[in-house]
């Protein structure tokens, strides 16, 4: 029996493949800090990862536990010992490093732990109905820097060059070309988001290619942003987000198309960090999709048990309707009858006497 048979259905979390595309996730950008801070130049002070990382797990544990407690249920990071404690955790584990290696928000690390609370916390605020569970429809780490750049307009996201800074040679290539196949293998495998990558990418290269033939941008210095890192860690790491995407290959494409034609028009409009706000504005679009789509689910399948109940009840002669075949007028099979008038009771002692008689 796996280790997911042995937790009720009703605490699980995660499917087993989803664990393992998270574990992968955890593993893949704490690799990541750990190299930057050693080799590549990561300029965040060295305690701030620790700090992201317990904020992140205080926040979501202690709001598992009021979840469990309002639910009615047992929290989810119970039931399989420091196993289950760290499946649980691994999202908050993603979040909080992702926040603290993609923000820059000079030395006020209060600031980053305002994001990290924001970008766990919306996760329990920002829900939606999806196939009958409620389920959160903002990408978290997004979300979170999205808030710090709308809040702190001297904040900024992390200098681009810092994952490269200190190294030279061809190596500064090798990079980026590590997280694309790592990231490739993972979102082909266990993600499965290859569709929405696909229609991210081109629609990035289309959103250029019209940037620059209607607003004179430089089309070479617009597809020049896909080279570097940031580019590459958000496209395979953090657009590609299983819990807040579309399954669906329909969806992956209009969710991914979707992003790239809404930072285009950000960018045309002089806004600054346009992949972290085409994201939320998309993420906040499919999320009143579902709430629409639920709503309208819900209105028809009221619509069908009023009619089922109107036709289980029983048609009887007080009622003027149709009874053993025939209609109250007279006529036989099937036919439109009209109720008979309500009898006052005048009439119906009328009727008494008449019969008596």
């Amino acid at each position: 029996m796996s280790v997911q048979q042995k937790i009720p259905a009703a605490q699980q979390r995660h499917s087993t493949k989803v664990i393992t595309a998270l574990r992968r996730f955890a593993i893949s950008i704490s690799v990541l800090n750990i190299f930057g801070y050693t080799v590549l130049g990561f300029e965040q002070p060295w305690a701030w990862p620790f700090i992201a990382l317990a904020t992140a797990y205080t926040v979501e544990i202690v709001l598992e536990m009021i979840g469990a407690r309002t639910e009615g249920r047992a929290p989810r990071f119970r039931g399989n010992g420091f196993r289950g404690l760290v499946e649980f955790l691994y999202p908050a584990h993603i979040t909080g490093l992702a926040v603290n290696m993609l923000s820059y928000v000079n030395d006020l690390v209060w600031v980053m732990v305002f994001g990290v609370i924001v970008a766990v916390g919306t996760k329990w605020v920002l829900r939606a109905p999806v196939r009958g569970r409620m389920r959160h429809y903002m990408n978290p780490s997004n979300f979170g820097i999205a808030v710090i750049l709308l809040l702190f307009p001297w904040a900024s996201i992390a200098p681009p060059y810092q994952f490269t800074e200190y190294v030279d040679g061809g190596f500064d290539w090798l990079v980026p070309a590590i997280i694309v196949a790592l990231g490739t293998m993972l979102n082909a495998k266990l993600t499965e988001r290859m569709w929405l990558i696909v229609a991210w990418v081109g629609g990035f290269v289309i959103q250029a290619v019209v940037r620059g033939l209607l607003f004179g941008t430089s089309i070479p210095a617009a597809l020049a942003m896909m080279t570097g890192v940031a580019f590459v860690l958000f496209t395979n790491y953090m657009i590609t987000d299983p819990g807040t995407t579309p399954s669906s290959r329909k969806g992956q494409i209009a969710f991914g198309g979707g992003v790239a034609a809404a930072y285009g028009v950000l960018t045309a409009l002089g806004i600054a960090y346009g992949l972290f706000f085409a994201t939320a504005l998309v993420c906040l679009i499919r999320g009143i999709h579902l709430w629409t789509v639920d709503i309208a689910d819900r209105k028809r399948a009221q619509e069908r048990e009023q009619i089922s109940s109107d036709l289980a009840t029983p048609q009887g002669p007080d009622t003027g309707q149709a009874t053993d075949g025939q209609c109250a007028g007279g006529c036989a099979g099937e036919c439109v009858c009209t109720p008979r008038p309500a009898v006052t009771a005048e009439e119906a002692e009328r009727q008494k006497v008449t019969v008596a008689a």
